[in-house]
């Protein structure tokens, strides 16, 4: 494509960069004489009909978002024009390279020039909001360092322009998961403290060499996202506390523009910002904000639903503050909106040894934090939202995760072995029509023929495994934490329920303390209303009912069932039948 002439104007001389979405080329403009850059938009030519004119949509949007924004840390846009079928806009050239390319090639960036980098950002965004366009894509690679020292933000191609929606579906998130503020991993519509955040985050990468939440598939990275800190900076600096503070897991805590704009100034001085510290939580004075204990928390006005566990001293958000004196507070924990099922918490063990201590009022087991999937129903929200993105997300997840076997194994995924119908349970014998499941995770269970075993999830401590006969409309999920969060069911059921509550038309029908198996337990049974994005329910009234027990050994046992509400008269039966022929796996 080298040398081909477009629009009869721009002459392509040799790619400066691609990406996802396109391939940047630098050109000659023919008319003016002057050097430019040109974006073509290639993955027009790898998607379906319909999916080519969003993308089409949206490149035109990126062209009249730039259009708006009138400074000179944005990437001026010149023309947009139509070329085999797709558009191409012709652009400013900058001659240089991103950050994202400097971060490679340097390990890191000093915090006073990313101090200073990051001020041009902040103005190219005060710039966008103030005409009304949120950038939704800040990251270092949309970051361009210029020979001549300028800064400029560019790729405005998911661009939001206030009061233009047509071009987004309804509930989509888009942009690079790395940087997604929390609040638009859980599908909230963003706003200028979102594109703050990823500010923020683009920060940590350029003084730490890394990104601050990615993990090892982008559900898990949208998973820490959401429910984990930021590993404490080692090369930040003074930076630090601006990084904490643009960080914050709630929005309405971050600072705004101006003030990040001050606090960044003095960065790039040398200087601490003071001011900073009041966006930061404190360490060990009892109450953190969005714990969901006294004001900020979940039912104070003017916080979401669903606070945050405290920050123990050298733990994400708790950065720049002294190291914890007082006695440690028991939070709660953060997850996404479940659609339903157990999502039971967990973490990895200390040398191999897990030690259960009493939790202040059935609190958590202990105060470390966990650092792992704690809530797998997050993978369903996300995965409604997403749309055809993180389809091939979840594809990507199941390969991974599909059975518990280790990568050195080989051979068919494991299955559930299959006794006879009447095969006698715990307490009398099954339903006619019945079989008895020997799952490979070591527990057994009766359920009727033609149920089907599907992995849920495998993470660390924590294993869910599903049942089903018909994709998961009707299913039972079973929990296995080694490792729990909680030293009380019932502590660990209220927390969940907690979350729970923004769930479409909620209902709890009972929640108490009982003993299962001569152990303590608590069964949990509520109903709520699915949505049409919601995989795999058929919109629609649901039903839900979960035994959670501990046994001897410590371990957290969730049985969960799920079906529509209309079918929970049998569904209810068969959950009593399940209870019965439970067998958990031999421990000894």
């Amino acid at each position: 494509m080298q040398g081909l002439l477009i629009a009869g104007r721009y002459r392509l001389a040799d790619s400066i960069g691609s990406g996802g979405m396109g391939r940047v080329w630098r050109a000659h403009d023919e008319v003016l004489h002057r050097q430019v850059a040109v974006k073509e938009l290639t993955a027009a030519l790898y998607v379906s009909d319909s999916d080519r004119s969003v993308l089409l949509a949206r490149t035109r949007s990126e062209a009249r978002a730039a259009a708006r924004i009138n400074h000179s840390a944005v990437v001026t846009v010149h023309d947009v024009l139509e070329h085999d079928g797709r558009p191409w806009i012709v652009m400013e050239l900058v001659e240089g390279n991103s950050l994202a390319d400097a971060v490679k090639e340097r390990g890191r960036i000093e915090p006073a020039e990313s101090a200073r980098i990051g001020l041009w950002v902040l103005r190219a965004l005060r710039a966008a909001h103030g005409a009304g366009v949120l950038h939704r894509d800040v990251k270092p690679g949309n970051v361009l360092l210029g020979d001549d020292g300028r800064v400029l933000l560019t790729d405005f191609g998911i661009a939001q322009i206030e009061g233009d929606t047509t071009i987004t579906r309804t509930g989509e998130v888009v942009g690079s998961v790395d940087y997604l503020a929390p609040e638009r991993v859980r599908g909230h519509d963003p706003g200028p403290s979102s594109d703050l955040w990823a500010l923020g985050a683009t920060l940590y990468t350029a003084v730490e060499g890394r990104s601050p939440f990615r993990r090892t598939s982008p559900l898990s990275t949208m998973q820490a996202v959401v429910e984990e800190d930021a590993d404490e900076p080692r090369h930040a600096g003074p930076l630090a506390p601006v990084i904490a503070a643009l960080l914050h897991k709630d929005p309405a805590r971050r600072p705004d523009a101006g003030e990040t704009e001050q606090m960044l100034a003095e960065a790039a001085e040398g200087r601490r910002p003071r001011s900073a510290q009041a966006f930061v939580p404190t360490q060990g004075s009892g109450v953190h904000p969005g714990s969901g204990h006294g004001p900020g928390g979940p039912y104070d006005s003017g916080a979401p639903a669903g606070g945050y566990g405290p920050a123990p001293a050298g733990s994400g958000q708790g950065w720049p503050t002294a190291p914890t004196t007082g006695t440690p507070t028991t939070g709660t924990p953060m997850a996404g909106t479940p659609t339903g099922g157990p999502v039971s918490p967990g973490g990895s063990t200390a040398g191999g040894v897990t030690v259960l201590q009493p939790a202040t009022g059935g609190g958590r087991a202990d105060d470390r934090p966990r650092h792992r999937l704690r809530a797998l129903a997050l993978v369903v929200a996300v995965a409604a939202v997403l749309g055809g993105g993180a389809a091939a997300a979840v594809q990507w997840w199941s390969g991974m995760e599909q059975d518990t076997r280790t990568s050195g194994d080989s051979g068919p995924a494991p299955q559930p072995a299959v006794s006879g119908s009447g095969t006698p349970g715990s307490t009398g014998t099954i339903p006619a029509g019945w079989r008895t499941y020997h799952d490979p995770l070591g527990f057994s269970l009766s359920l009727p023929k033609g149920w089907t075993r599907k992995v849920y999830g495998i993470e660390g401590d924590l294993k869910q495994v599903d049942y089903t006969p018909d994709g998961g409309r009707h299913f039972v999920r079973i929990a296995i934490d080694t490792a729990p969060d909680y030293a009380k069911p019932l502590s660990h059921q209220e927390d969940l329920e907690r979350q729970l509550q923004r769930l479409v038309d909620y209902r709890r029908v009972t929640m108490k303390e009982n003993i299962y198996r001569d152990r303590d337990g608590a069964l949990w049974e509520y109903t709520w209303t699915a949505l049409k994005k919601d995989p795999p329910y058929v919109a629609g009234p649901r039903h839900a009912v979960e035994e959670t027990y501990f046994s001897r050994e410590g371990t957290e046992y969730v049985i969960y069932m799920s079906a529509p509400a209309a079918d929970w008269v049998t569904a209810g039966k068969r959950f009593t039948w399940v209870l019965r022929s439970w067998q958990q796996p031999n421990e000894g």
